[in-house]
């Protein structure tokens, strides 16, 4: 009993996400490398050949956008000043023409952007989901659901945008920036190198705007996400319940206000500095555009070389030049800016699974329902371990060198059939006995067994299916009863939904209901008392039809009548499966085959409730503090 752990390998996860250091975001400026390379390889590749055609239809989009400059400088110098009204009709229904074709590609380019992208949101948010739901049940314990939903929503958003926006972006820019400089280089180099040095004057203060845009956005975000997780938890029916029982209204509400204070705050400095870009841009415009008609209108009278119709394509190409040239200047911010969404969605992503399915896991068929303890110590992971920091909003705990063992050289038998009850002081290790047979958790050492099979050694789906759990505190999904019972079997029939309740004395109180099995039961079960839960919960426990029951406190909602009958339930209903009960009230489980009472993490009694009642101990003694007798 005394021996010491053999600590597992292994356990240790989240790892990933701490080997990052600076790639978590607001931690620092640099992005993980290779995460573009990534972000192709595991979401854009599928989509490569309409991203081929995406760029073709920005390349079409950017490059007609140059032309109406050029026919209608070619207007005034070959239409209006030749007064040739053929070449005016000519040259303007050209320039419609060009319009026309730029507004298709303009509308491919964009229904391109938005099936990609929407796809991409799809599969951002399937991949995630999928991947959170099968993290530890310590992941749940220390990670805020509002922040990790808005990781969800509001960066898997701005991953897609950093795809289909960011880059798209990039490629018009350069295309159109490519176009521009070509067209007036071909017209008058030496304008077009002086309308060009004007934009160090620029170019720097555009840096620095986009540096500190790129810092403001990953603050909005992390304060976005604080503000909905106040908003989740607050909202839930529990947690208004805990404010109004508290009467914390003006409280809450203060607190609520100052994050959204925050973010409204962050709001307005983007605002403002992004701002100042256009405004800055809008400067530069300007003074390129006098420079051309200043410096070309003094060509146009000195050059027959350089016409008025040049003037007016100058005029507007240069800002079709500026616009790309100054936003290119900032390319590399505005991807990185962008790319920290996808960062942020891989950070979640490269949490590790723990509780992992072996390449070789057994298929458990037609189960006995045999469980078996052998030697088990198990500690819960340290703070920090299976949990994301970024997702928490907590200062860190500090860190242990070794969590201390819940328990220690557990060992016992549960044959098929039997019944066997767990009894003991609060916190004893009774329910974490209970988590570690359908693996909630994983030992630290020694062996959980099923039919002889080490449970990591099972597919999870097999084991999951020869377990059903009634919880002390049962959820239910905010749905119909009817939905709620049949996730335990979805294609169980109506008739079957009306056995398992009358089995645990339930249906009179369904079918009093107006909508009867139809009735939505609001969130987690709320519009329910704590003893119609728990029945319902002990229902869907016997729909599923398990071979194996764990019990935490099944009964302690009910009242004494109530749980007379749902123990009488009990009995015929288990009949044939191995159970594993915890119970505070020895007065249910005085018929169970075994009674194992649990002290500090061992067991320190084993033995029928005849055997156990007379002995010496703690089994004694609380029967005695119960009862105030001993009764054979």
């Amino acid at each position: 009993m005394d021996m010491q752990p053999r600590w597992a390998s292994g356990m240790r996860p989240g790892t990933a996400a701490v080997r990052r250091g600076l790639a978590q975001p607001g931690k620092g400026e640099r992005l993980p490398p290779g995460l573009v390379t990534r972000v192709w390889n595991e979401f854009a590749r599928p989509y490569w050949k309409r991203l081929v055609a995406f760029l073709l239809a920005i390349l079409a989009a950017s490059g007609l956008a140059v032309l109406p400059p050029v026919l209608f400088g070619m207007l005034i110098d070959h239409g209006v000043l030749q007064e040739d009204f053929r070449m005016v009709t000519l040259l303007a229904l050209a320039a419609v023409a060009v319009a026309i074709g730029a507004a298709g590609a303009s509308l491919l380019q964009r229904w391109l952007s938005a099936y990609i992208g929407e796809r991409l949101i799809y599969d951002l948010r399937r991949r995630l989901f999928d991947h959170v739901q099968r993290m530890p049940i310590a992941f749940f314990t220390r990670t805020q659901t509002g922040a990790l939903i808005s990781r969800m929503n509001n960066d898997v958003v701005g991953a897609q945008q950093a795809v289909t926006g960011t880059f798209g972006s990039v490629a018009a820019n350069v295309v159109q920036l490519g176009a521009a400089l070509v067209v007036m280089i071909s017209i008058e180099w030496r304008l077009t190198l002086l309308v060009l040095a004007v934009l160090p004057l620029f170019i720097l203060p555009a840096r620095r705007v986009g540096q500190r845009l790129q810092k403001l956005t990953r603050e909005g975000m992390e304060l976005n996400a604080r503000m909905n997780n106040r908003m989740t938890e607050r909202f839930n029916v529990a947690g208004a319940m805990l404010v109004k029982l508290f009467g914390r209204y003006g409280e809450e509400t203060g607190q609520f206000a100052d994050k959204s204070r925050r973010v409204a705050d962050i709001g307005v400095k983007q605002a403002l500095v992004g701002r100042m870009f256009f405004v800055t841009l809008g400067f530069v415009g300007a003074l390129g555009v006098a420079i051309v008609y200043l410096v070309g209108g003094r060509l146009a009278i000195t050059s027959p070389d350089f016409t008025p119709g040049n003037i007016v394509t100058f005029a507007g190409l240069v800002t079709m030049a500026y616009n790309p040239l100054s936003a290119l200047t900032n390319a590399r911010v505005e991807i990185m800016t962008a790319l920290v969404s996808f960062d942020r969605v891989f950070e979640i992503l490269d949490v590790t699974h723990p509780i992992a399915e072996r390449p070789d896991a057994v298929e458990l068929t037609a189960p006995q329902g045999r469980v078996e303890f052998e030697q088990v110590w198990f500690a819960y992971p340290a703070a920090g371990a299976g949990a994301l920091a970024s997702l928490e909003e907590v200062e860190a705990a500090p860190k242990q060198a070794r969590p201390e063992p819940v328990l220690r050289g557990v060992s016992f038998v549960a044959e098929p059939g039997q019944t066997v009850a767990l009894v003991g002081p609060s916190g004893a290790g009774k329910t974490t006995m209970l988590n570690l047979v359908p693996r909630l958790y994983d030992v630290t050492s020694g062996a959980v067994r099923v039919d002889g099979y080490d449970v990591r050694d099972l597919t999870l789906e097999s084991l999951a299916a020869a377990v059903g759990v009634v919880a002390q505190d049962p959820h239910l999904f905010h749905d119909t009863i009817r939905s709620n019972l049949r996730y335990a079997r979805p294609d169980a029939s109506d008739a079957e939904l009306e056995d398992v309740c009358r089995a645990a004395q339930i249906h009179r109180v369904i079918a009093a209901l107006p909508d009867g099995y139809d009735t939505v039961v609001g969130e987690r079960g709320y519009r329910l008392s704590g003893g119609e839960k728990q029945r319902l919960a002990i229902a869907r426990m016997l729909l599923k039809d398990p071979a194996i029951v764990l019990l935490d406190e099944a009964t302690s909602h009910l009242d004494s009548e109530n749980e007379v009958a749902v123990q009488r339930a009990l009995a015929t209903a288990l009949v044939g499966r191995t159970s594993l009960v915890i119970a505070h009230r020895l007065s249910t489980i005085v018929e169970a085959d075994l009674i194992l009472v649990v002290e500090a993490g061992r067991i320190v009694q084993a033995g029928p409730h005849a055997d156990l009642v007379h002995a010496e101990g703690l089994y004694g003694h609380l029967f005695r503090t119960q009862f105030g007798r001993v009764t054979a």
